[in-house]
């Protein structure tokens, strides 16, 4: 088999432990493809000024299409909500943290007024006004280490990142704070993969065994919040699904870029019908975008 990934040192580190588990169950050697999409191209732009629709994902597509790749591995909160129609995500292996972290010598409490702020999410400006931090946002781009090497090596004084990519990477030394996922809420789908094949592929049923389907059906839910409302990251929206109490649960909450929040809600229900919970939230949302 061959895999197609990205080839920044997160995406290589989560395509060679996808490959591993797999091969696990195979027995088989996986050999990787490493294929450039645009968004590893574009560095000096911020994702939401962008039609940024399969940004970090169409040239793997099209591998994929092709039949020069057997499956591709994805962060999921890169997909776009729409996937091709001879595609389909046949597993979401089990999901590593999906909080933000702050990445700074000083803790979120100890930045104050004034403070350089880097970040190109929309969603993470937001939530820094909300909480009236009054930082001077500024864009940034890059790799995890690059954005972390930033935070040392020029006049940024913190950014915010995924705590999945550092944990994957063996770089939570890096993090000065762990923000629970209702001061910040992460963006659909953080701290999960994607792993994708063509609908009809030969390999499906073997990979599928990577899947957990209460991984599966949690990010499902958070993509259809987005689903629903026919955008990406264009708005600042924050989607978390969990489990407590064996009840399935998805919180979403929709921001204005000043921090205002316009709309938040809570569904509750069985894990079978998660994904139409998070469509009940889209609909809702559509009311204020």
């Amino acid at each position: 088999m061959i895999v197609g990934t990205r080839g920044s040192q997160l995406a290589l580190a989560q395509t060679k432990q996808v490959c591993q588990d797999l091969s696990a169950i195979t027995g088989e050697k996986i050999d990787l493809e490493i294929i450039k999409t645009k968004g590893d191209k574009i560095t000096t732009s911020q994702l939401y000024n962008m039609d940024s629709k399969g940004l970090f994902t169409k040239e793997l597509d099209i591998a994929l299409l092709e039949e020069e790749v057997d499956f591709t591995v994805h962060s999921f909160k890169d997909l776009p909500t729409e996937l091709d129609e001879d595609l389909e995500i046949v597993a979401v292996p089990k999901r590593e943290s999906p909080r933000e972290v702050l990445v700074s010598e000083k803790t979120w409490e100890e930045l104050g007024s004034g403070s350089k702020l880097g970040t190109s999410s929309l969603r993470r400006e937001a939530f820094c006004n909300h909480y009236e931090k009054d930082f001077e946002l500024k864009p940034i781009r890059g790799n995890i280490e690059t954005r972390i090497n930033k935070v040392y090596e020029s006049d940024l004084d913190a950014t915010i990142m995924a705590e999945a990519g550092l944990k994957r990477l063996g770089l939570t030394e890096h993090i000065k704070t762990i923000f629970p996922v209702d001061y910040i809420t992460p963006p659909a789908g953080q701290g999960a993969l994607a792993i994708i094949t063509r609908k009809d592929s030969d390999k499906k049923e073997i990979i599928s065994k990577l899947n957990d389907f209460t991984s599966m059906q949690g990010v499902f839910a958070e993509k259809k919040v987005l689903e629903e409302l026919g955008v990406g990251c264009q708005w600042p929206i924050g989607s978390i699904a969990q489990m407590t109490n064996k009840k399935f649960n998805i919180y979403s909450i929709l921001l204005t870029k000043e921090g205002e929040i316009l709309n938040e809600q809570t569904e509750t229900g069985s894990i079978r019908n998660a994904v139409e919970l998070g469509a009940k939230i889209g609909r809702v949302f559509q009311d204020y975008v």
